[in-house]
Order: C-alpha cells, then sequence, then structure tokens
C-alpha cells in the first residue's frame, strides 16, 4: 500500500458527494457504507459505490470503502458489491477477535474471484477502534493480509465508549494506545494512519493535532470534511525548510563520508550514518518518483 497523508471520508448514501468525492486533493477517499449510512439506505448506498468507484478511479482517485459489521461476522453483500475494479482497498470497522481479519480476508479474496479479479489484490485496512483491537494491536499488524493500521482515537465514538477515556484537544489520555498502533504498524512494515480531528471547522485546531498525529509517527490522518484536506495535506508533506535542511544534510554527510568521516558536526547537531539514512529517506521520499510522491505529495 502506497502513502497516503489524507483519508477522507464521504457518506455512500450522498450521491452528490460520492460523485465530486476526487474534486478535493485527497490521497484516499473511503467511501462510507457503515455509520455515516443510515440503515434503510444502506441497500442503496451499496449500489451508489459501486457504480461509482470505476468512475472515480478512472480520475485518478484511489479509492477505499468501509464495511458493516453484523453481530458476528462483516457484511458479505458489501463486499461483493464493492470489491470490482478500480477499488485499492477496504476499510475494517469494529475488529473484535483476531478471526474477524481470517473471515474477512476469505470474503474479499471470494469477492475478488467472482468479480475476475487478481486474487490479494485488494488491500485491508484494519481499524483499531475497540478496546480489544487496540490491546491486540502487535497480533492485528503481523497478519499478511493487513496493510495499514488506523488508529482511532474520536471524541464519543465506539473507540470512547469501548475504552471509557474522557476525550481532550491535548491527546494524553489516548497516547498511551496511539502509541501502539504507531508501534505496532511500523514494526511489521504497515502505514499508521491517525483518526480523527471532529470539529470540522476548526482548522487551527486540526492543523495543531494533525501535527501531533505526524510528530508521534502517523504518516497520515483522517479527514471528515474537504475543507480539512489541504491542512492535513500540508502537515504530513515535507515542508521547503525541511527539504532543504535535508538536503544539506545529505550533501555534508557524503562530502565527509569522502573524506574518511562518518561522524561530523552538522549546523551545531552530531551526525552519523544513523542520521544520514533518515535524511536520505526524507529527500527521496519527495521527489517525484518516491513514495510522497506516489501518495500525491508535491515534488
Amino acid at each position: 500500500m502506497r502513502l497516503a497523508r489524507s483519508c477522507l471520508y464521504v457518506p455512500g448514501n450522498r450521491s452528490a458527494w460520492v460523485s465530486s468525492a476526487a474534486m478535493h486533493g485527497a490521497d484516499i477517499v473511503i467511501l462510507d457504507l457503515e455509520d455515516s449510512v443510515p440503515v434503510a439506505q444502506k441497500a442503496e448506498a451499496r449500489r451508489t459505490l459501486a457504480a461509482a468507484i470505476p468512475q472515480l478511479a478512472a480520475q485518478g482517485q484511489r479509492i477505499y470503502v468501509r464495511i458493516n459489521r453484523g453481530r458476528h461476522m462483516y457484511d458479505f453483500d458489501d463486499v461483493l458489491a464493492v470489491t470490482r475494479q478500480g477499488l485499492e482497498g477496504i476499510v475494517i470497522p469494529k475488529i473484535l477477535m483476531a478471526d474477524d481479519l481470517g473471515s474477512l480476508n476469505s470474503l474479499v479474496r471470494e469477492a475478488e474471484a467472482r468479480n475476475d479479479l487478481p486474487i490479494g489484490s485488494t488491500h485491508l485496512v484494519a481499524t483499531l477502534e475497540t478496546a480489544w483491537s487496540l490491546q491486540n494491536a502487535d497480533a492485528i499488524a503481523q497478519r499478511t493480509c493487513v496493510s495499514a493500521l488506523i488508529g482511532a482515537s474520536a471524541k464519543n465514538a465506539d473507540v470512547a465508549r469501548s475504552v471509557g477515556f474522557q476525550w481532550t484537544s491535548e491527546g494524553f489520555e489516548t497516547l498511551y494506545f496511539r502509541s501502539r498502533v504507531v508501534l505496532a504498524a511500523r514494526a511489521y512494515g504497515k502505514h499508521a494512519i491517525g483518526g480523527l480531528w471532529q470539529d470540522v471547522h476548526d482548522l487551527v485546531g486540526l492543523r495543531a493535532w494533525a501535527q501531533g498525529q505526524r510528530n508521534l509517527g502517523f504518516s497520515g490522518e483522517i479527514a471528515l470534511h474537504p475543507s480539512n484536506v489541504p491542512v492535513i495535506n500540508a502537515v504530513f508533506s515535507p515542508s521547503e525548510e525541511e527539504l532543504a535542511y535535508y538536503g544539506r544534510m545529505v550533501t555534508a554527510f557524503e562530502a565527509a563520508e569522502a573524506q574518511g568521516l562518518a561522524a561530523l558536526n552538522f549546523e551545531g547537531e552530531h551526525i552519523d550514518y544513523a542520521h544520514y539514512k533518515t535524511a536520505k529517506e526524507i529527500v527521496e521520499a519527495a521527489r517525484p518518483n518516491g513514495r510522497c510522491a506516489e501518495a500525491g505529495a508535491a515534488p
């Protein structure tokens, strides 16, 4: 799965919003069949998304769909309807036990076979929004069928009800398990996506929250409103100042290495191979053929 800075949720029952979803600059659009869709409209939303996915993909938009979970398993009608050409992956909500991942993976591969798609081509993104899933972040990240983790920490939502925390904008009450999500994802080579800021009109607060998420190690963030996408993209993209700084670091280290040195003072700080590797990774990721560029970042 390629990097993504911004993942914009769009309710699947709002057909006008769905059809315009590629206009907002989000690296990924997550079309929702779950909590943002009224129960009575889920079947119609499923048909809307089945028709919209190829159209949005043709515009170059990366598309994921969040499906519904029943009492005992995920909705195969959802999976079968949306697993089609143009879908990059499925977002898994409310993981309650390890078997959830295996059973959903089987459903997705069956849908791929029925819809003439390459088996294994659909990514699975695990949303950790229950106490069980957060406690077992490592075990979930280890699953080869999982491409990324979403570390949910929303106010008054499923995760708050399951864990019992009282949300604050500072985020101290969720810091421990958000850190668990990042560490689990990074340990097993998966992406960690944060989520989310609910006061969609407070862009100053969003910027501060997203910066904290980036500082913690998340590679991207969920957006609930199109106006939030540019803020999130900016926060999760290296600034010109950062790129210039790391570019100078790479140049200085390589010059020192050519003289037989692997430790030096760079602009007042000690650096060695560890710092050089970090700097080079950041610089290369921002190039046109780098990972950030693949995810939609400016080169």
